[in-house]
């Protein structure tokens, strides 16, 4: 059912058994495949019943299920190239994968959930956060297992940035700007950009972007237009951040409330040509908004519980949602 625009049914895919907490696209160009074929893209996700899933992006297809956690899967990502995945789990770990195999790699030990975990973009490193208060950056070139070896994980020493000295701030969200820029949003409602490059022994805060509630979801994207936004999904509002003259910039450009509320579940999502966003949270509701006047243009009906999770597909001609329910749906952009 659709309260405004086209009706649609959207393509569901089953497989998980309790609430969805994170979703993320990721394309590649095969360089076995001929010069000119159409890039392949797939599709995480991160689950409460600790079995993160991997599938084809267009189809939605099952591919694999790294199986190892023992408590919830908050978050799921691949690298670059789809090579390796990593995970963050209620089980006070995160792992790293053979996103190929499916074989675990390693595993960084932790003392609290870990909420989020996120690839610099040349793959070098892994960063993580969660219920320590604490941002940790882990060395991957001294953590994977090389030939012959078992993995190291539990004896790499990470780089380790409290988010604020005087209190615990759980980190619910990162995201790297760049191979030394990490953003870690906090539940605090603070946006803090961290630059960790090798000159700074224990991290360096560049600059802080603050909203009026918990960050529930963040998402860093590119646009055609050539611009560097960041989308942040708090309270009852969707806020962008311009990026685009790098980590010492930040102006707010739009902040959208939404008949909706973040403050369990939720998130949103820029279209790539960025003209136009989904959010979904606190009911069963699928919402597309206009970017600049944040005009809701379409609503669709299809899941059974609260919105915990969304995504575009980097082609933008789709976007997954991922539900209480333990169901992802792939909607089309144009029904």
């Amino acid at each position: 059912m659709s309260a405004k625009g086209k009706r649609q049914i959207p393509i569901v895919c089953p497989g998980h058994t309790r609430p969805l907490a994170e979703l993320q696209f990721t394309q590649i160009t095969d360089p076995a495949e001929e010069p000119g074929s159409n890039p392949r893209t797939f599709l995480v996700s991160a689950c409460h019943d600790k079995m993160p899933m991997m599938r084809d992006g267009a189809t939605g297809d099952w591919i694999g299920t790294w199986k190892g956690h023992k408590g919830a899967v908050w978050s799921c990502r691949l690298d670059t190239n789809a090579y390796l995945a990593a995970t963050a789990s209620g089980d006070f770990s995160a792992k790293v994968w053979d996103a190929i195999t499916g074989k675990e790699l390693c595993a960084f030990p932790h003392k609290h959930i870990v909420k989020t975990v996120d690839f610099s973009p040349d793959s070098k490193r892994l960063a993580t956060g969660g219920h320590e208060g604490l941002l940790r950056v882990y060395d991957l070139s001294q953590s994977l297992p090389s030939s012959g070896k078992k993995p190291a994980g539990d004896k790499v020493v990470p780089l380790v940035v409290p988010q604020n000295p005087d209190k615990k701030i759980t980190v619910t969200k990162l995201s790297w700007l760049d191979d030394n820029t990490v953003i870690a949003a906090g539940a605090d409602g603070n946006i803090r950009f961290w630059d960790v490059s090798s000159q700074t022994k224990d991290g360096h805060l560049v600059q802080t972007l603050t909203v009026d509630a918990e960050v529930r979801d963040m998402e860093l994207s590119y646009p055609s237009n050539g611009k560097t936004i960041l989308t942040v999904a708090h309270g009852t509002t969707v806020s962008f951040f311009d990026l685009t003259d790098g980590p010492t910039s930040g102006k707010l450009v739009h902040a959208h409330k939404m008949p909706i509320h973040f403050r369990d579940e939720g998130g949103a999502t820029l279209h790539p040509d960025g003209t136009k966003f989904v959010a979904g949270g606190s009911d069963l509701w699928v919402r597309v908004f206009d970017f600049e006047t944040g005009e809701e243009l379409e609503c669709h009906k299809g899941h059974h519980g609260p919105i915990r999770c969304l995504r575009y597909a980097p082609d933008g001609k789709t976007y997954a949602t991922g539900s209480e329910d333990g169901t992802i749906r792939l909607w089309k952009t144009e029904p």
